[in-house]
Formats: C-alpha cells, sequence, structure tokens
C-alpha cells in the first residue's frame, strides 16, 4: 500500500513538472546561477561604499547604493559656492586681494595664492572649481554681500530650494567635515550646476594659469584628470576629499547617448575612485543597452521609486 502511495506522488510530481510553463522552468534554473552572478550582468561593480548614477532624461536612478547616507562632502561644496555667488551677479572681472583670513586654520592645507595677491573674482571663482583652491573659495565668500556668513546662509538656503534636504553648509571651502549631504541630494546639486556656463568652463577645464601682478605665473591643474581624457564626455565635474569625506566625487557626463550623473563618495584612494568611474563607463557602453533596458538596476529599495 505504501509503495502505491509513493508511486502516486511520483506520477504527480512528473505531471505538474510536464504542465509548467517553459519560461517558469527557465527562471527555476536561472536561480542556480546565484544572485552575485545575475547582478554583475545588471549592475556595475563599483567599490565606492556610496555610489549613484543617474539617467537625466528617464529621471531615474539607474544605480543606487547607500544614497540615503548622510556624510561629509568636502570640496564638492564649492560647487554650491560658485552657485550663490553667479546668482548674486556680482562683476566677474572685479579685483579681489586675497587676505590673511581667508587662509585654512582648520586642516591647514597648502595653497600657492598668498595674502597680498590679487585676482578677479571670475579667476578665483575658477581656481576654487578647477582645481579645488581653499583660499580661493573662503575669498569669494569673504567678499559676498554681507560677508562669510552670510555666503553660507545662502548655499543652504539654495539647497533648502532645490530640495535637498539631507544637505547642510558650515562653510564654503568643504574643510569643515560639518558640510554633509546625500548621494541623492548631490545629484540635484549637479543637475542645477549644468545651468551655469561658468561652472561648466571651469570644472571642464583641463588647467588654466593665472598672473598675479608682482608674482610669477601660477599653473593651476584640474583635480579630476578624466577632463583629459578624450573618451570622457563631462559637462560638470567636481571632486572632493578631507580625511572624514574620503575620496569623492560627482560628475555629469554624456555615455553611451546617455545624459547621467555619478555620485562617487568615500572612496578609499584616488584609484578607486577612478576605476569606479571607468566600470561605470565601461559599463554602460558595453553591457547592455540602457536605452531599451526595461529593468530598474538599482540597488537600494529606498530609491525604487523614479522620481529623487
Amino acid at each position: 500500500m505504501r509503495s502505491k502511495f509513493i508511486m502516486l506522488l511520483l506520477l504527480g510530481y512528473m505531471c505538474s513538472a510536464l504542465a509548467m510553463p517553459e519560461d517558469e522552468v527557465a527562471l527555476k534554473q536561472d536561480d542556480t546561477l546565484g544572485a552575485e552572478a545575475t547582478q554583475s550582468i545588471l549592475t556595475p561593480l563599483l567599490l565606492s561604499p556610496i555610489s549613484m548614477i543617474y539617467d537625466e532624461q528617464q529621471q531615474r536612478p539607474l544605480f543606487a547604493k547607500n544614497v540615503e547616507s548622510v556624510v561629509p562632502i568636502a570640496s564638492i561644496s564649492k560647487l554650491m559656492t560658485a552657485m550663490v555667488v553667479l546668482d548674486a551677479r556680482l562683476p566677474m572681472d572685479e579685483h579681489i586681494r586675497i587676505r590673511a583670513q581667508d587662509m585654512d586654520t582648520l586642516k591647514h592645507t597648502h595653497s600657492r595664492l598668498h595674502p597680498g595677491m590679487t585676482l578677479t573674482r571670475g579667476e578665483l571663482l575658477k581656481l576654487a572649481l578647477m582645481s579645488s583652491e581653499n583660499r580661493a573659495a573662503a575669498a569669494l565668500a569673504r567678499t559676498y554681500p554681507g560677508g562669510f556668513n552670510t555666503a553660507v546662509e545662502m548655499m543652504n538656503t539654495k539647497a533648502r530650494e532645490l530640495g535637498m534636504k539631507d544637505t547642510r553648509f558650515l562653510d564654503p571651502t568643504g574643510l569643515s567635515s560639518g558640510n554633509v549631504s546625500t548621494a541623492q541630494d548631490l545629484v540635484k546639486m549637479v543637475l542645477a550646476a549644468q545651468a551655469y556656463e561658468p561652472i561648466h568652463k571651469a570644472t571642464t577645464s583641463s588647467s588654466h594659469t593665472v598672473r598675479p601682478a608682482g608674482y610669477r605665473p601660477l599653473l593651476y591643474n584640474n583635480t579630476n584628470p578624466l577632463v583629459r581624457n578624450a573618451s570622457w564626455n563631462i559637462d560638470v565635474s567636481k571632486t572632493g576629499f578631507i580625511n572624514e569625506a574620503g575620496r569623492c566625487i560627482v560628475m555629469k557626463a554624456n555615455i553611451n547617448h546617455r545624459s547621467v550623473v555619478i555620485v562617487l563618495l568615500d572612496s578609499e584612494s584616488k584609484a578607486m575612485r577612478a576605476a569606479d568611474a571607468d566600470r561605470i563607463k565601461g559599463w554602460m557602453e558595453n553591457s547592455y543597452d540602457i536605452g531599451k533596458s526595461k529593468q530598474s538596476v538599482t540597488t537600494d529599495a529606498a530609491v525604487a521609486s523614479t522620481h529623487l
């Protein structure tokens, strides 16, 4: 009797397997590949602890990791400094003298802009954005209408206007670890920054030479080496580093006919940051056709929606 019962069970199992739709069988077989193998096909393998790729046209994240983490953003802050200076419509040809109060007393970082040097506001803006010159950013805030504190207040006001709900600025340089944001918020800031032509020109210039009166010419290079790489098409770029923030970068670039914002935060090194950027580019160019993909490949459940 028991043997007959077992035979009936086996017969029922065989019949249900034969009746199973082919796509369901294939899905069960695919499960044996493992989640890691599937993810390697659908997403870039990025090492930066906080990462985001945002498709501007589709208005959705293509990839997201820890994008709601509130962390220090270092010199990425200078994008906001530049926006509020430009919003104030201050004369870019006005000469500004570097003063001792522009020196960094928090991290004691080095600068080739010595007190007494005079440059135009436009040159200071370019150096602050392109080569992350801290004294240039401090001088821009000091000469803002109302002074340093008002400039920082306007940075926070601008952040609120852009919907950057988890962002806070304490200084215009990013040297303060109290300048914090999230990857989601930084996408909003980069998208806003692209509307400013001086920011586009400054952040994508490979180098710039200034000639302060009475001093030898000073050559500055862009802190993002990718702007010198002909295979990259970058519209906006800004790097950042302090110990508390790690190596950071935000970029708006055109890859595989797609306009995307890339955010990489808290990388361990410049090499890791650059390698992640290259992996993103390679993934978008070679892995699959993002334009035709019907799948959302975000990895954070918190950003499953299509809107920031």
